[in-house]
């Protein structure tokens, strides 16, 4: 059989599926030439920042390195603990620098676990705090960790369709969109289960599983436009419609072009 080409509107189509809010008139610009922060435009100063960040993490890092190690689980939690002091430090100082944000969330996330949002009725696996008791302070957890990654993807968010980034602020806005995504999805799993949220008084308290998909596959979706072409498979796998546009697509792309382009 004769090799088959997609037209360029065949190409948009299936991009369509796997990025629901997909359009090939705004495709990410990316000009190495642009300051790697826009906030923090002054070289000298964002290498000095950057480096600080950098350290935070390094001993994040190292500290996930011992967890195989007996007993050094309290070790890891404690450095975590430290790393998040040392980016409210940071982010006080420069408190418009979204990767410190972004990584603060990541900290965060990494004590508390993905399914933070939830009453936990159940120790969370993944968190080296297994459980919040304080309910004021299971609030304040959450408010802080959705607010870093908010407000990191407002301050690299493009004005514009035609607005470039560098590819750093490009990398960073993904990661944000990523671990929202990422929190959202949790959520989504359990309150399908029944399992209630607690009370953090933000705009997601009354929102329900299908609310909780979209937004995660929405911001999937964004972040695989990025950059990160998991979240961008994860969009499609957390959004029905579009799981489900995809299949049928894929199976007629198959009948037409043959296993090639089914993939």
């Amino acid at each position: 059989m004769a090799s088959a080409t997609l037209s360029s509107r065949d190409l948009n189509v299936l991009e369509k599926i796997k990025d629901p809010e997909f359009d090939p008139a705004t495709v990410v610009r990316l000009e190495d030439s642009l300051p790697a922060d826009p906030h923090i435009k002054d070289a000298d100063v964002y290498k000095k920042v950057a480096e600080r960040e950098r350290g935070i993490v390094v001993e994040m890092q190292q500290a996930e390195n011992q967890l195989e190690k007996a007993d050094a689980q309290n070790a890891v939690e404690a450095t975590y603990r430290k790393a998040i002091l040392s980016f409210d430090e940071l982010i006080e100082e420069y408190p418009d620098y979204a990767s410190a944000r972004n990584n603060r969330a990541q900290a965060l996330r990494r004590l508390y676990g993905d399914t933070m949002m939830l009453s936990q009725q159940e120790p969370s696996p993944q968190a080296l705090v297994p459980k919040i008791d304080d309910i004021l302070e299971h609030s304040r957890v959450v408010n802080k960790t959705l607010a870093d990654l908010d407000r990191a993807i407002e301050l690299l968010s493009p004005r514009t369709p035609w607005q470039a980034l560098s590819p750093t602020a490009a990398n960073t806005l993904s990661l944000a969109h990523t671990q929202r995504a990422a929190i959202y999805l949790a959520a989504s799993k359990l309150i399908a289960q029944g399992v209630p949220q607690i009370s953090h008084g933000r705009k997601e308290s009354g929102w329900r599983t299908l609310e909780f998909e979209a937004a995660a596959s929405r911001d999937f979706a964004i972040g695989g436009r990025y950059g990160n072409d998991i979240a961008k498979g994860l969009a499609v796998s957390t959004n029905p419609t579009a799981k489900l546009c995809g299949q049928m697509v894929q199976e007629m792309m198959k009948k037409e072009y043959g296993d090639e382009f089914a993939r």
